[in-house]
């Protein structure tokens, strides 16, 4: 059976890794809109968390498998359709993530001074199409809109000491940004309660001790939150535990004359209303929020204005509310209220031979291992599918031969796995000048100038 996977993030890899790894005569070709692969574990996950990129190991034996071919430069949807790749393979996996960001919906929101996290990482992290982001970083106050992960990664890279991050594969330009930054206040705000946030225990204990910079928690938050969370699952309990005892410690006193340290804190129950601009109209100021009170408890609370305002200046404002999936081919079903292909285990409603998997198939939530899982339950539906007959593999098919002659025709010229191992060896050795783990490059075109394309 010849198998073709639409994406080279942790989806699309772990669900060809399933799929070679149980079934001894498939082949697998994996199809990358870059010409870079690895998805959002090269441009999502943030540059001091280099141990959580280790899966790129695992990625490259399954590309280097003979089974397996990787094809970057390749826009599905444009380049070749799913229609196209549905007659050349016996089955069709999308894996193709999430492109796009939820928006606020506020006045304001395309003021200079506001940009979505999604951009601010993928600027900071190399992605080809943030590369000319510039944000400006002139102002002291900063303002995070969400409570999730990403918020905090953020905040980290923003306040984070430079000799912490010149070691890391942070872009070149991004690290002269921040070394010019005057902000030195980062304010994380939610809709809802301390009991409701989506960030994990690791990930504010690196905040927390994060060198040089006091977190601001208000006490008058955490009222009563003891007794709240005595039921509650270990790691909510824990998190929640983990914040009130933050914002009990009484701060360090700064020593006498020393320059006020970099600070950071979260704000609860607050719901943006508009984004304020400065009195030219030219960019951000501040933001009005709307403050909030809870309807119900634990995570279906629902946040509801009370009808009070509050402003608060900040120059910079990213907005860290989720990412979204978007519809690749109008031949596949999308549901785009939820951001996501219909599917069942993976299987596309009403296409047969059309999979799913990762955040198009479930939404933009959960870790690296939260997708690996999921991918494996998709790979685990083609593996029965074949097996039981609901894929026929009588009917020979061609796999990339075909796709080959229609990408030609089209004048488009792919990628390959060894192209791509050129582009790494010349990342790898210009990082390797500057004490780096690698420089990445970040224009497309010098990509593919490296490979001879």
């Amino acid at each position: 059976p010849r198998v073709c996977v639409v994406g080279s993030g942790p989806a699309g890899f772990y669900t060809a890794q399933h799929i070679l790894k149980h079934h001894g005569g498939a082949l697998v070709d994996i199809y990358e809109k870059l010409p870079v692969p690895f998805g959002l574990v090269r441009f999502g996950v943030a540059p001091d968390h280099p141990e959580v990129k280790n899966v790129i190991n695992t990625f490259t034996q399954t590309a280097r498998s003979e089974r397996c071919a990787y094809y970057g430069n390749v826009t599905v949807g444009r380049d070749v359709t799913v229609p196209e790749l549905q007659q050349a393979y016996h089955a069709v996996v999308l894996s193709y993530g999430a492109e796009d960001n939820r928006v606020l919906g506020i006045p304001g929101e395309n003021l200079p001074g506001v940009y979505s996290a999604r951009a601010f990482v993928g600027w900071y992290n190399g992605l080809p199409e943030n590369r000319d982001l510039k944000p400006d970083l002139s102002c002291e106050t900063a303002l995070i809109l969400g409570h999730g992960n990403v918020a905090l990664d953020i905040a980290r890279i923003l306040l984070s000491p430079l000799q912490l991050l010149r070691k890391t594969d942070i872009t070149d330009s991004s690290l002269a940004a921040l070394a010019c930054s005057k902000v030195k206040r980062v304010w994380l705000v939610g809709r809802r309660g301390p009991l409701q946030v989506a960030f994990t225990i690791k990930e504010l204990r690196e905040m927390i001790n994060l060198p040089g910079a006091r977190a601001v928690l208000d006490t008058a938050d955490f009222t009563g939150l003891e007794n709240a969370v005595k039921d509650a699952p270990r790691p909510r309990k824990r998190l929640t535990e983990l914040m009130i005892k933050t914002a009990l410690e009484k701060p360090v006193e700064v020593q006498a004359g020393a320059a006020a340290p970099r600070a950071w804190g979260l704000k609860f129950q607050r719901s943006p209303q508009e984004v304020l601009p400065c009195a030219d109209g030219r960019r951000a100021r501040g933001i009005r929020m709307a403050l909030t009170r809870l309807e119900g408890s634990g995570d279906s609370a629902k946040a509801i204005p009370t009808g009070d305002v509050e402003e608060l200046e900040c120059g910079l404002v990213l907005s860290s509310i989720g990412y979204r999936s978007l519809p690749l081919d109008p031949a596949v079903p999308f549901d785009s209220q939820h951001g996501v292909i219909p599917n069942s285990s993976g299987r596309v409603e009403g296409v047969p031979g059309l999979y799913c998997s990762g955040w198009v198939k479930r939404g933009p939530t959960g870790v690296i291992i939260t997708t690996m899982n999921d991918s494996f339950d998709t790979a685990q539906s083609v593996l029965e599918d074949l097996q039981g007959g609901v894929l026929d593999i009588s009917p020979s098919r061609e796999g990339f031969g075909v796709v080959e002659s229609i990408l030609r025709s089209r004048g488009v010229r792919p990628v390959s796995f060894s192209d791509w191992e050129k582009i790494d060896a010349a990342e790898v050795a210009r990082g390797k000048a500057a004490g780096k783990p690698r420089e990445k490059i970040v224009d497309p075109a010098e990509m593919l100038r490296i490979i001879g394309h």
